[in-house]
């Protein structure tokens, strides 16, 4: 089995819920390390513009190219639901840093301290494993995110792997299901119009 995220474009405010539920649930403290990050694109010219999210985090992938590249066999890829966890206690730390160099989403994350461990998104597997949602998504006010197994995902939403902002690798295979924005190829959503003054008759 293996377990991946689901991810509506259409859906998706840019309100950073999700990072926020994610650094409390995981205990990451402030700093450089966020295990989502939102990507914001932007197209057009005013007044035909438009901004769409991406959230950017561990995919899960079939062929995870961190744990190829570790010299200390500190990640790995679960059987059981495809997971790919960290041994914190076996990395090198940032003074390595090959999985960082490989990974083609920049899931990696270290530390601002000296030779931090190498830290990422687990799909909460705590809370999968009691039948749970990632935390990231059970925090998302807009029902933009799922997770759960592929089969079930690609089931419920289409199969649907290439989105504006993300390249989907067939090397690494990630585990992602999208529903790109509506009307993705034309940046315009709104187009505002300024209305001319009136002017208002009065009696002298």
């Amino acid at each position: 089995m293996q377990y991946g995220f689901y991810f509506n474009q259409n859906r998706c405010m840019g309100c950073f819920a999700c990072i926020v539920a994610c650094k409390d649930w995981h205990d990451v403290p402030a700093g450089p390390v966020s295990w989502i990050r939102i990507k914001t694109i932007e197209k057009g010219r005013y007044p035909d513009l438009s901004v769409s999210f991406l959230p950017q985090l561990c995919v899960h992938c079939a062929s995870p190219a961190c744990a190829a590249v570790c010299p200390a066999d500190a990640i790995t890829k679960r059987g059981e639901d495809g997971v790919v966890v960290v041994d914190s206690e076996a990395c090198l730390g940032s003074t390595c840093g090959l999985c960082l160099d490989e990974c083609p989403y920049g899931a990696p994350q270290f530390g601002a301290e000296e030779d931090a461990k190498m830290q990422k998104c687990d799909l909460c597997i705590e809370r999968i494993s009691i039948g749970k949602k990632p935390i990231c998504v059970s925090s998302c006010p807009m029902y933009a995110l799922d997770a759960g197994p592929l089969d079930e995902l690609w089931a419920k939403y289409g199969k649907c792997r290439e989105i504006e902002g993300f390249e989907y690798s067939e090397n690494v295979i990630p585990s992602i299901v999208f529903t790109p924005r509506k009307n993705s190829g034309n940046s315009r959503i709104r187009k505002i119009e300024i209305a001319p003054s009136v002017k208002t008759a009065t009696s002298g």
